[in-house]
This record gives structure tokens, C-alpha cells and sequence, in this order.
């Protein structure tokens, strides 16, 4: 015969009632919730938040035991102390249960203890990046791997990148521990990024602020950027927009300066220039990316391609194409890697 508290006995209707602290289900901890509410909203106080949910762990000789008495998902320990201490929770502070939560609470029914989650906030915005010689992402000098050495000044890095000069004001002013952008496509160190920008979205883990001004993160993130970058339609969003923003494809449009091996006539230039509209284009990786990307052919289509400026061995052109386009070697053909390319068109080198 198993030894219960009133609590469990009157869940799962099995064994005998005995005190609280003796019961073979729950421990007490059924008796403990309004303890362990205060116990989680104190370690919670530095955090803004208005959504919680409650997940506990069942395990060890806990489950054991509820399996042997063939207990249904609702009457086992993890459903009532879940409801329990969601219904305290809720009462002492004012917040609500969501299955999309700021924060998530884990109780460890076996050795009782918990921890916090705290759900990362999403900010999407667009971005110009208005200088070149800015990777958008970090990227760490090879030589010392980040610690800092005498090629890479003692900064650790190879350039400076979008991605600090955005997420570094951002994180500070929620107080997060570390923030990661996720841009919609990417540029070269040596390319600039303007029209209306590119979109991103800031993950900032472990906030302490959510109830932000976003017009005045803006500017302090402009600030923090003095013209290098301009960010600019701040939004909240969610972690499924990370998804969408990562694999949606943007038609792009491009302006790049080109420079012929001789001499040619607009005309020329022009027909080329027709063939390319409406083109698949199949592209193998980019021998300059080939040692961080994989070997692969991606086929991808321009859409428009028209003469900005034309004279003699130098172009302006604008090319309108599909995201993940290659367009340094839509121009060069990089040995053959790009068909058709420009070049091949053209039976002249080019190049960006």
C-alpha cells in the first residue's frame, strides 16, 4: 500500500492518506507551490516580462512509480504541480500563461529545484550600410582566432562588421547578454548597401527590458553608428520570422562599376546585356568563397540588366536578379565557373 497526501490521493484515488511530507508522490511539494512562486518571481525581478509558462521534469524512481500505477497523463505529478504553480504564479504577479512565453520556468520534480528561460526578443528593422570595407557578419582574424595579435592590431578581428555596430547599442539598451543579426541575404566587405536597405532582424538573448522605445533605439543605434550604418522601420518580431527573413528569396537590384580588358562600343554592350535578361545563369561556388561555402552549382536568373553609363573600357550598370546571384562573377565568369557571364558574352574580361 503507497502512502499519499490528501492532494494526490484525491487525484489519483490509490493507497493511503498520510502527511504531506510523507507522501510517496509528490514529496510535499504540492503543499510548497506558494514558497516556490516566490522563490521563482524573486530570481525573476531584474526581468521584464508579461508571459510565463511552467514546464516540470519527470524522471527516476517519480516516473517509475506513476507508470506502475498506470497513472493518465493528467492526474501524474507534472500536470497538477504545472497548474498549480501557474494559477500562484499568475496571482502574485500579475503576468499570464502563453504557450509563446517571455519566460519559461522548469521545476525538477525529482530533486526539487528550477531554472529560468529567458525567451529572446526579436527586433527586425532594414539596414543601409552607407561605407565599404564592413563585413556584415563578425569576422574573427585567422591568425589569433580572436584573442588579438600584431596583424590584426589587437582587435581580435579582420574588419569591422554591420552586425557590432547594430547589435552592440541594442543589447546594451535591453541589457542582454549577446545578440546575433540575421540579415535577409548578404554584401561584400568591398559592396555598399542602400536603396531601401536590407532586412534584419536582431536575437537578443536573455533581455532584462522588453517595454522599449523602438523609435528611440533607433536613434541611439544611428548614433552609435555615426553614418558608417543606417538602420531605420524598427518592429518586434518572432523567432519564426528568423525562418522567413533567412530563406525568403528578395528579388535584388544592383549598380556596379565594370572595367573591360579594351575598348567597346555600346552597342556591343548592349546585346550582350539583352542575353542576360531573362537568363538562368548556373553558377558554381565562387572560387573567392570556395573555402568557406560548398562546392555547388546554384542556378539563379537576371531578371533586367540596362547601361547607367558607358564609356570606352568603363560601365555603370544596373542588374535587377534573384537572390544569391553572384554578381562579381556574372561580370568575370570566374574561369568558367559562371555561365553565361559577361565576359563570355562580350569575348572580353571584366571584371567589378
Amino acid at each position: 500500500m503507497i502512502e499519499v497526501c490528501e492532494k494526490c490521493y484525491n487525484a489519483v484515488k490509490i493507497g493511503k492518506v498520510t502527511k504531506a511530507e510523507e507522501c510517496m508522490i509528490c514529496s510535499g511539494l504540492l503543499y510548497r507551490i506558494n514558497e516556490i512562486a516566490d522563490k521563482i518571481l524573486e530570481k525573476l525581478k531584474d526581468y521584464e516580462f508579461d508571459t510565463f509558462l511552467v514546464g516540470s521534469r519527470s524522471y527516476g524512481s517519480l516516473k517509475a512509480l506513476e507508470d506502475y500505477l498506470n497513472l493518465d497523463d493528467r492526474k501524474r505529478l507534472k500536470h497538477r504541480f504545472n497548474r498549480e504553480l501557474s494559477k500562484v504564479l499568475a496571482k502574485k504577479s500579475g503576468k499570464s500563461y502563453s504557450t509563446e512565453p517571455d519566460v519559461t520556468i522548469i521545476y525538477d520534480l525529482e530533486n526539487p529545484d528550477f531554472e529560468v528561460q529567458i525567451s529572446p526578443l526579436y527586433i527586425y528593422g532594414r539596414y543601409k550600410k552607407r561605407v565599404r570595407g564592413l563585413s556584415q557578419t563578425r569576422w574573427l582574424c585567422r591568425f589569433c582566432n580572436g584573442r588579438g595579435c600584431e596583424v590584426c592590431g589587437w582587435t581580435g578581428k579582420r574588419y569591422l562588421s554591420v552586425e557590432e555596430l547594430i547589435t552592440e547599442p541594442m543589447r546594451e539598451f535591453v541589457k542582454g547578454k549577446h545578440a546575433i543579426l540575421h540579415g535577409a541575404g548578404r554584401e561584400d566587405v568591398d559592396a555598399r548597401m542602400l536603396g531601401n536597405g536590407r532586412p534584419f532582424i536582431v536575437e537578443i538573448q536573455e533581455p532584462k527590458r522588453r517595454k522599449i522605445d523602438l523609435k528611440e533605439l533607433e536613434r541611439i543605434v544611428n548614433e552609435f553608428c555615426r553614418g558608417k550604418v543606417v538602420v531605420s522601420d524598427l518592429k518586434f518580431a518572432k523567432a519564426k520570422d528568423v525562418e522567413f527573413i533567412k530563406s525568403a528569396k528578395f528579388v535584388k537590384v544592383y549598380r556596379a562599376k565594370i572595367v573591360f580588358e579594351r575598348e567597346i562600343d555600346r552597342e556591343e554592350l548592349e546585346k550582350a546585356l539583352e542575353k542576360l535578361k531573362e537568363q538562368l545563369i548556373h553558377q558554381r561556388t565562387p572560387l573567392r568563397v570556395l573555402h568557406r561555402r560548398a562546392d555547388l552549382v546554384r542556378v539563379r536568373r537576371v531578371y533586367d540588366a540596362e547601361i547607367i553609363l558607358h564609356r570606352g573600357r568603363v560601365a555603370v550598370l544596373r542588374i535587377v536578379a534573384e537572390s544569391g546571384l553572384y554578381i562579381k562573377e556574372l561580370v568575370s565568369g570566374d574561369q568558367g565557373r559562371t555561365k553565361p557571364s559577361l565576359s563570355e558574352l562580350l569575348g572580353v574580361n571584366c571584371w567589378v
